[in-house]
């Protein structure tokens, strides 16, 4: 009968009682979905004979066996001896038994047990060679090649024949059997008759059915796993059939009847142009076109010291980087189909290389403080792309559809955000967060989430004079921050390079090798560099084999799940990541999947298969991590954003984490800078509670503050410590702050003292900006809970979400997106603005589809065709000039809305950095703010769209930053009648009176 293989570890067995042990498991269990165990009757024998191969080329080889319903032999079993030529043999007593379950062993530690799975063998003359198990004598000269037991009737004898062609696509057999029965006649012996190759994913079988019509015909592999259509038998008809998927079509045409030779080469590729750009070359071409298809172009590179180069591309641009200085390349191309006929090439296409430019030197943060500077959030590689060479569409490009949209995931670069800078600072913006700038690898990696090499800047974002460091450099020659996004939470599914990345993760069979690369010995995986064997951007190949290899530790490995992807193809254990399979060590990962985002492990599990998670209790990973981000700070840095932070532990952020991004800063660049570098985390909290449905330990407030107690020393058990302790006292016993708070109309010094080191996104006016008094009420609501809310990052959408959890980006309409920037201008924290809001960008578009559907479709669309052109500013808020595309994005109404708020907000520091109140304050939309230092004291009055009236006030002099209204204060009382929809009303104390002019909403 069919059993289901258990895995029994090649290695050697140290005992026999070891071995019994491992032997005591192999059991029974149901067959898979479709795949029948067809039983074998009891042979009348009482002996068997067992050939083996001799091929391994052992000293001596083995036969450890256990008779259906019998106990297992002792290891190493019973001693085969010589039987012909290449082959050993062992006859062995069944006393009635159906067959064996055997393995071969060469008696000194080396198995060969059916890749785990044990043999199942039947009784009579059977053979075992290469995993192929078949019925006959290998050594009777007149049974050919063995590997066709019982043949039945010959086909030439005449009378009726069958042709059978069986598609082995869906089960993966490497050798397939035919069980028949001709109408009226017997059932061949199992397991019947062996079928041959035909052509790929087909095997076939031409059997004589005497006077019959027709046959019933069962299928298998040799090793008791049957496809015996669910039990029914399949009918098949005289003539030529086919059978696939469970289907038989009769008459049926030869599934590998040869296509007419295709001799036509494909045309000869066309407008073969290259430039240069520093040390980086851009070749393009026209494509070709063939009476097929044309499956690749072979371009050849002459010049350099390395003489001739040839690379294959299936795309028509080819970018290489890192060539010689000053030097000429000449390139030809030619086309290919499949067939192999190739053009002639073309006509030759010069580039001269320049200089190489000399690395930047180091940065240093501006140090100022973080509330003076609204941020502006790009995802970098869907910017603006500054250098084409360094593009990249990935292993989905074309499946995606980002092909046919000629939009690689990898567009944008830093060379593009240098480019655009006074775009950014034309907008009134002097902090900049981008995207995780860390080496990547997966399939989809153009956002920066799946890091591989923590240490290493993604070549994919970086151009000759346009480094990292050029960028930080650049942008803070122009007064405007760099906020670097970071994870701390999980690498890339192929770990992390440095700390661990493991052995391998699946099969590369006939279904997958279009998707995995071929194992390149040698070549190292950059993002960047085209792989010269596969002839792409190399993504996966030196982590997949055809073969298991040394070393493996993934449970079940090269075995079929039971699934199927989405193609129909079919699913190998370990071909995923998976927490559980053993193929990530503890002692760098979590190997538990998340059950309950409110859990404790949610702090300890995988999110996804994308995201492998670090054990970031661990020492090693912690190490690793503090170094790699170590280095970004050096690069001078402002600060991070701190991507799934709710998924680490707050005790492992504040006792290594935070403290050692103090550290660093501290000693690199002093205290100040240190006091001002910002840290802002990514606490998922996607509901409208203040607290995270009552969970404390996955609210965005529990994570700016410190510890109350202390815990155990190891971080692992401090972490469970922290999590219990907490979620029992619950959220009225959490701590306070009145730091966000005005003392009536005082400002108060705020008291950091039980500070974590971090700031939060602010999740709970996010999920609420789909009205902006509803985001104002609930942001208030949480402040009193968040150690300093005058530090949120505030925003309307992002990347991943819109309010409400929404996935698209924000779509209620422009005077709504002009109330919510008002708002987040002038209320507490800092604003934020996701790239191409300003002119209110792909709204309503789904953000992210995955790399199903083209990116030029969804929320992360490539911006840079509204910023062609040129643009000029020398100060913030203030383009000097304008031409090409951008001067029409710089036109739009929000655009102007923006660029007056900056200013506004410039030029009113208890805007940026004050606390605020509302006591003795009627109004939607609301609030008094007071910031005091030294000789600065600033104090406004806010409203929002609607009026408001203010009472209690100091009296003075008040003047509106919006219209230049001045009103004198002598009873404590201000009234403000509505502005209107998206405009505002802030009166300043002894202000500087109207700030910027008119425009559509503020006026």
């Amino acid at each position: 009968m069919k059993r289901t293989p258990h895995r029994l570890l090649r290695r050697t067995l140290a005992s026999a009682s070891a071995a019994a042990a491992v032997c005591a498991l192999l059991t029974a269990l149901p067959s898979a979905s479709g795949l029948d165990a067809r039983p074998v009757a009891a042979s009348d024998t009482s002996t068997t004979v067992f050939y083996y191969t001799k091929t391994r080329n052992w000293a001596a080889y083995n036969l450890h066996y256990a008779p259906d319903g019998g106990a297992w032999t002792t290891v190493p079993g019973v001693a085969m001896e010589a039987a012909c030529t290449d082959w050993v043999k062992k006859t062995v007593p069944l006393s009635g038994a159906g067959g064996i379950q055997a393995t071969f062993n060469n008696g000194s530690g080396v198995w060969d047990n059916n890749a785990g799975g044990n043999y199942d063998l039947g009784s009579g003359n059977i053979t075992v060679k290469d995993g192929v198990v078949a019925h006959s004598d290998p050594c009777d000269s007149g049974s050919g090649s063995g590997n066709d037991p019982d043949p039945g009737p010959d086909p030439t004898d005449g009378g009726n024949t069958a042709s059978v062609y069986y598609s082995t696509t869906t089960v993966g057999w490497t050798t397939t059997n035919l069980h028949y029965q001709p109408a009226g006649g017997s059932w061949t012996t199992v397991p019947g008759v062996g079928m041959e190759p035909a052509c790929t994913g087909w095997v076939k079988k031409t059997v004589g059915l005497g006077t019959a019509t027709s046959m019933k015909a069962a299928f298998n592999n040799g090793n008791g796993v049957w496809d015996n259509n669910n039990g029914s038998d399949y009918a098949i008809p005289a003539g030529v059939s086919t059978v696939k998927n469970q289907a038989v079509v009769k008459d049926a045409e030869d599934p590998c009847a040869a296509e007419p030779a295709d001799t036509e080469a494909p045309t000869v590729p066309a407008g073969v142009s290259a430039e240069a750009d520093g040390v980086a070359v851009v070749l393009s071409w026209e494509p070709s076109t063939d009476n097929t298809k044309v499956t690749k172009y072979q371009v050849t590179r002459t010049g350099g010291t390395k003489g001739s180069v040839v690379t294959d591309v299936t795309s028509t641009v080819l970018s290489e980087s890192n060539l010689e200085e000053n030097t000429t390349y000449t390139y030809t191309v030619k086309a290919a189909d499949a067939a192999g006929n190739t053009s002639a090439a073309s006509a030759p296409a010069e580039a001269t290389t320049g200089v190489r430019p000399p690395a930047a030197a180091q940065g240093q943060p501006l140090g100022t403080d973080p509330r003076k500077d609204p941020i502006y959030f790009v995802l970098t590689a869907r910017f603006y792309d500054g250098d084409a060479s360094n593009n990249r569409g990935g292993s989905q490009d074309e499946k995606s559809g980002n092909a046919a949209n000629n939009d690689p995931m990898f567009r944008g670069d830093f060379k593009g955000l240098v480019n655009k800078l006074d775009y950014i600072k034309g907008l009134g913006f002097s902090a900049i967060w981008i995207t995780p700038v860390v080496l990547n690898r997966s399939d989809y990696d153009y956002h920066g989430y799946h890091g591989y090499d923590f240490y290493k800047v993604d070549p994919r974002l970086e151009s000759a004079g346009a480094s990292y460091q050029d960028l930080i450099n650049a942008a803070h020659a122009k007064g405007i921050k760099i906020y670097q996004d970071v994870v701390y939470n999980h690498s890339s599914r192929w770990g992390a390079k440095g700390l661990y990345t493991p052995t391998v993760y699946g099969v590369r069979d006939e279904e997958w090798s279009w998707y995995y690369d071929e194992k390149n010995e040698g070549f190292e995986y950059d993002g960047l560099t085209v792989d010269p064997k596969s002839g792409k951007s190399y993504y996966n190949g030196d982590l997949w084999s055809t073969a298991e290899p040394a070393g493996n530790t993934c449970l079940n490995w090269g075995k079929p799940t039971g699934g199927t992807s989405v193609e129909g193809y079919k699913i190998y254990n370990c071909q995923w990541p998976n927490p559980t399979s053993g193929m990530f060590p503890k002692e760098y990962y979590h190997t538990c999947w998340l059950g309950n985002w409110e859990g404790e492990d949610s702090r300890s599990c995988w999110l996804h298969e994308d995201l492998a998670d670090f054990n970031t209790e661990s020492a090693p990973v912690q190490n690793y991590l503090i170094g790699a981000y170590n280095k970004y700070i050096d690069m001078g840095v402002d600060g991070f954003r701190v991507d799934t932070a709710v998924h680490i532990p707050r005790t492992t952020w504040n006792r290594r984490f935070l403290p050692a991004i103090q550290e660093r800063v501290t000693q690199q660049f002093g205290a100040e800078a240190a006091k001002n570098f910002l840290v802002f985390g990514e606490v998922g909290a996607f509901v409208n509670d203040k607290w995270n449905r009552g969970s404390v330990n996955h609210s965005a407030q529990f994570f700016t503050w410190k510890e109350r107690k202390e815990y155990a020393a190891d971080d692992a058990e401090a972490a469970l410590e922290m999590y219990d302790y907490e979620e029992q006292l619950g959220t009225g016993s959490q701590p306070t702050s009145t730091n966000a708070f005005l003392d009536g109309n005082d400002y108060h010094t705020p008291d950091h003292s039980k500070f974590s080191g971090m700031n939060i996104i602010d999740m709970r006016m996010h999920m609420n900006f789909g009205d902006a008094t509803n985001a104002f009420n609930n942001g208030k609501d949480s402040d009193d809970s968040t150690n300093d809310a005058t530090y949120n990052v505030v925003y309307v959408d992002s990347h991943d979400y819109g309010p409400n959890k929404s996935s698209e980006r924000y779509a209620g309409g422009t005077d709504a997106w002009a109330e919510n920037m008002s708002l987040m201008w002038t209320f507490r924290g800092i604003p934020t603005l996701y790239y191409g809001s300003e002119i209110e960008f792909q709204a309503g578009k789904q953000i992210d589809c995955g790399p199903s559907c083209p990116l030029a479709t969804t929320g992360r669309a490539y911006y840079g065709d509204h910023l062609e052109g040129s643009v000029t500013a020398s100060e913030f808020s203030q383009v000097d000039s304008a031409s090409g595309e951008v001067a029409t994005t710089l036109s739009q109404p929000l655009v102007k809305h923006l660029q007056r708020l900056n200013r506004i907000r410039r030029a009113v520091p208890a805007l940026q950095m004050g606390q605020y109140s509302t006591e003795g304050i009627t109004g939607q939309m609301a609030y008094k703010r007071r910031y005091t230092s030294g000789s600065t004291d600033s104090f406004a009055l806010v409203t929002v769209t609607g009026g408001a009236s203010y009472t209690g006030i100091p009296n003075g002099t008040y003047t509106d930053a919006v219209t230049g209204d001045t009103r004198v204060v002598t009873d404590g009382k201000l009234t403000v009648t509505a502005p209107g929809k998206g405009n505002m009303r802030v009166y300043v104390l002894n202000g500087p009176g109207r700030i910027g002019t008119a425009g559509p909403y503020l006026k």
